[in-house]
């Protein structure tokens, strides 16, 4: 009887214990609270950030954490952090998921990830396809933001200055890279957490079905 019961369980949401050594390994990987909280783009929100779903392990809010982190690292060369935690407080995401994710986009992944984007948004928008020179000429000014000390509304101005100056073949890119990116990563992490949550029932089955063979 408790084959059968085992069998009708919801995939979407597993016994606790099935995804206890997953679980583990995120909370490893992930901000603490403590980071998250007193981060210098976050503390604004205060008493909002204390809300247990927004910290909750689930296969809703970690997808829909990693898909905000990666839209808004990917969209917008600063401030993804307090862009991508807000959000994810308004849909109840995990926020340190939503946080992590945004480093997506880093010293390392910035030059092809925005030149990709720029040239995507020229072939979008039917225009010449640009020189690889010229490309990365018009690209080039983009990582020179201000130094942090240099105050979050400068970095903003600036920021959008430079976004402005490259045109709108690198934020159509950037919006159709960044809207395909995390809409994938959503729909990958709940394939996954889903094919994983079966298998570990089918094997857990298996070894109950086998256990009277043996004793036998």
């Amino acid at each position: 009887m408790s084959n059968i019961d085992s069998s009708n369980e919801d995939p979407l949401h597993p016994p606790a214990h099935e995804l206890h050594s997953m679980k583990n390994k995120l909370k490893a990987w992930l901000p603490k609270a403590e980071t998250v909280q007193n981060n210098r783009w976050l503390r604004w929100m205060g008493p909002v950030l204390n809300h247990p779903r927004l910290w909750h392990l689930s296969r809703k809010g970690i997808a829909l954490g990693l898909a905000l982190g990666i839209f808004f690292g990917l969209l917008i060369p600063v401030a993804q952090i307090p862009f991508a935690a807000t959000v994810a407080v308004i849909l109840r995401a995990n926020v340190p998921m939503a946080v992590a994710s945004t480093l997506v986009t880093n010293p390392i992944t910035f030059g092809p990830v925005y030149y990709g984007a720029y040239r995507l948004g020229r072939a979008i928008l039917g225009e010449p396809k640009p020189a690889d020179e010229q490309a990365a000429a018009e690209l080039a000014n983009l990582q020179e933001l201000p130094a942090s000390n240099q105050g979050t509304a400068n970095r903003w101005r600036q920021g959008l200055e430079q976004l402005t100056t490259v045109g709108k073949p690198l934020m159509v890119g950037l919006a159709v890279v960044a809207t395909a990116s995390g809409l994938a990563m959503y729909c990958l992490v709940s394939i996954i957490w889903i094919l994983k949550t079966r298998w570990t029932r089918r094997k857990r089955l298996q070894a109950r079905l086998a256990k009277p063979t043996q004793e036998t």
